[in-house]
């Protein structure tokens, strides 16, 4: 469904919780929100069900500039080399909208749907945006789980080149076979070599839901959004709702070193480090990393 939030419009799936057991309270849903470039059908149907079947409401949105929320000219064609010289240089980068901007479609998200607090899920740059919301927008947000992110302290290990080019690289054309060769080779560079998923089920997974929402221009202005926000070490500080942190031993796109600096700056934060865990969500995982978020969704519940 198509709601207004922050003057654009965003997609969004509501998904009720199916399960109702007494350890969950339901009038706190759970917010995912997805990484860089990825479509809120990123989140896998059987990684929802999951949730659902513990009794949580489950949310997965568009960000701006994906799938079937706006991407507006305006926005224009941003320089991404240009870009990556002035962050080399320690210089600022300016963006047509920021991280800021897109906690707040978040946010609206929740206000469309009359929901006072919810649960925040983020991967990467999703992560990154669930950092803000915890930060600046605490009384909205009952628990954070914050999976494969990032402080964006300088000081990090960066991934290498060959990460870097993988992650920009161009389809042949626009072909729907193009698109999904493009994040087959996305996915042998980032994803996890302790949980690998059949080349077939990939396919037909990135076919279906990744394929139709590709929209390279939306990826490159999230990432000079990343890029213009950088170090969020001192929100970080704000954070005091319950944070579980995740993160792939084996991630080469954010190296493990920025969960452990996520566990410094983040108050009575919980940390699990996966062994043989990249950048992605495997369906070897799902339940582990349900798991996780269930249990942390749960210290903000009231006793009953």
């Amino acid at each position: 469904m198509q709601i207004s939030s922050n003057g654009l419009s965003i997609e969004v799936d509501d998904y009720p919780g199916s399960a109702r057991p007494l350890s969950v309270d339901h009038s706190i849903p759970i917010l995912l929100v997805m990484g860089l470039g990825m479509p809120r059908t990123a989140w896998p149907e059987p990684f929802i069900g999951r949730l659902t079947d513990a009794g949580f409401r489950v949310l997965r949105f568009d960000n701006r500039d994906i799938g079937l929320s706006s991407k507006l000219p305006q926005w224009g064609r941003p320089n991404l080399i240009w870009a990556g010289i002035k962050v080399a240089m320690g210089l600022t980068v300016d963006s047509v909208y920021s991280l800021d901007d897109m906690a707040r479609d978040a946010i609206g998200v929740l206000d469309a749907l009359n929901i006072s607090r919810a649960h925040i899920v983020g991967v990467s740059m999703g992560g990154m945006i669930g950092q803000l919301l915890a930060a600046d927008h605490a009384p909205r947000v009952a628990s954070f789980t914050c999976v494969m992110s990032s402080s964006g302290a300088r000081h990090l290990p960066q991934p290498s080149m060959a990460v870097r080019k993988a992650l920009l690289i161009k389809p042949r054309d626009n072909s729907e076979a193009a698109i999904v060769e493009r994040y087959v080779a996305l996915l042998k560079v980032i994803g996890s070599p302790g949980f690998q998923t059949s080349e077939a089920e990939q396919r037909e997974r990135i076919r279906k839901h990744l394929a139709p929402h590709y929209f390279p221009l939306g990826s490159a202005r999230q990432i000079m959004a990343i890029a213009a926000n950088g170090d969020r070490s001192r929100k970080l500080a704000q954070i005091r709702c319950p944070v579980q942190i995740i993160h792939g031993r084996a991630d080469p796109l954010i190296p493990v070193q920025a969960a452990y600096d996520l566990k410094q700056k983040i108050a009575q934060s919980k940390l699990e480090i996966i062994d043989g865990m990249g950048h992605d969500l495997p369906p070897a995982l799902f339940e582990r990393l349900t798991d996780l978020i269930i249990r942390n969704c749960r210290p903000a519940q009231p006793t009953q």
